[in-house]
């Protein structure tokens, strides 16, 4: 049985129970970080020196990095599946699974803090626009590559739509005017679609 620490409204640790779910692995999950603390436990600490959830634990092999966790789930337990055949569709994927964490996440984090995580009568009204203007700027990129094929890393789901789905059922929910962008509507339908998002992702935006 795998082991998770992590809370359930993380996008990192939702990116992972998808990943999960998709595959059909059987886990046992404990709340942890966020109000649940624990991240600067000793214990904890020993198995992720970051402080940070998600972690799991698979027998004896302990992981943290929700990235690379799902790319080991994949490869030990999904044969691959969620990943395209080719070097060149496996590339295209894992592209922006890294995107996702080195440009995207500094761009919508801020909007999404300036929103969700702030009371409306402390909320920033200009700040929260050049948030908004950085980050669907940035989903201009996702909008681009979804006018070439049906999901990032091409015409099947992969882990390159995991980390980026997580976000696009934020940003549909943030108390926000987005810009219309069909080819990520147009994704985001066919993501909730599947049983696993519905499970792990589309919960209350906290």
């Amino acid at each position: 049985m795998i082991k998770i620490w992590g809370r359930t409204d993380s996008s990192n640790v939702q990116k992972v129970l998808w990943c999960l779910g998709e595959l059909s692995l059987p886990f046992e999950r404990q709340d942890w970080g966020g109000k649940f603390g624990g991240n600067k436990d000793k214990d904890y600490l020993a198995m992720n020196p970051n402080g940070l959830v998600p972690t799991i634990k698979d027998g004896d092999f302990i992981l943290w990095e929700s990235n690379s966790i799902m790319r080991y789930l994949n490869a030990k337990y999904g044969q691959g599946k969620l990943l395209p055949g080719t070097p060149e569709g496996m590339a295209n994927a894992n592209r922006w699974m890294d995107w996702q964490l080195s440009a995207f996440n500094p761009i919508i984090v801020p909007l999404f803090f300036a929103t969700i995580r702030t009371p409306p009568e402390n909320r920033d009204r200009q700040a929260i626009q050049a948030a908004l203007d950085k980050t669907a700027k940035a989903w201009q990129m996702v909008e681009d590559q979804l006018a070439k094929s049906r999901f990032l890393g091409g015409d099947e789901f992969s882990l390159g739509d995991i980390p980026l789905g997580v976000w696009v059922y934020r940003w549909f929910n943030l108390p926000i005017e987005r810009p219309r962008q069909p080819n990520i509507e147009n994704w985001y339908g066919r993501l909730k679609e599947r049983k696993p998002y519905q499970t792990h992702v589309m919960i209350p935006v906290t």
